[in-house]
């Protein structure tokens, strides 16, 4: 996968896990990692699948329909990388934070959905519900941010209560922060994501 990496907190520190959205690169959400903490190690990826030449972390079918089976290859892609990058370039795999803006918050949700301990903590900027009917695994510890907007097209508002709704019942502590911009990643947002990560 290409990646951007930047050490800042070193071996034993925190580390933000970037994850941009459809047709965005490892370089788009470089700023809010920044904004969310400055003195942490940065992970910014890029999504390897391309539609209309557009990166993306997986496949969908149409609007708003994954294709589910590529989801799920490419978040064991995805967590297997960061295993494997962990050691390679020397972070604490138990410290990440996922920042996923979209297509980016969709493959992060995923990882939550998938594997137990893949995060520590996630920024979900206009989530959708990755996978429907599934069992999800132990979550308890684990600290979800969901940025939704109450009027986005793209994310209903319903999409980002059942995925607090999923998450908790999973044991996560998930919180919900309301926008009214539609589907954009305002700067709003961004700061309240900063203050819920300070706290």
């Amino acid at each position: 996968m290409k990646y951007i990496y930047e050490e800042k907190a070193g071996p034993n520190g925190p580390t933000l896990l970037l994850l941009h959205g459809t047709g965005g690169t490892e370089s788009d959400l470089l700023p809010l990692a920044g904004i969310i903490d400055p003195n942490a190690n940065v992970l910014s990826v890029r999504g390897n699948v391309l539609e209309n030449g557009m990166p993306r972390f997986f496949r969908r079918l149409e609007e708003g329909v994954f294709d589910e089976e590529d989801l799920i290859k490419r978040t064991e892609e995805l967590h297997e990388f960061l295993n494997e990058a962990s050691q390679r370039i020397g972070f604490d795999r138990k410290q990440v934070t996922a920042i996923g803006y979209s297509n980016g918050a969709n493959i992060a949700g995923s990882l939550l959905f998938h594997y137990k301990n893949s995060l520590q903590k996630a920024i979900l900027h206009h989530p959708l519900v990755p996978r429907k009917g599934i069992e999800l695994p132990d979550l308890t510890g684990t600290e979800v941010f969901i940025a939704a907007g109450d009027n986005d097209p793209m994310c209903p508002p319903e999409e980002a209560e059942e995925l607090q709704r999923l998450l908790t019942i999973a044991g996560a502590n998930a919180n919900i922060h309301w926008e009214s911009n539609g589907h954009q990643l305002t700067m709003n947002e961004v700061k309240a994501a900063a203050s819920w990560y300070a706290n």
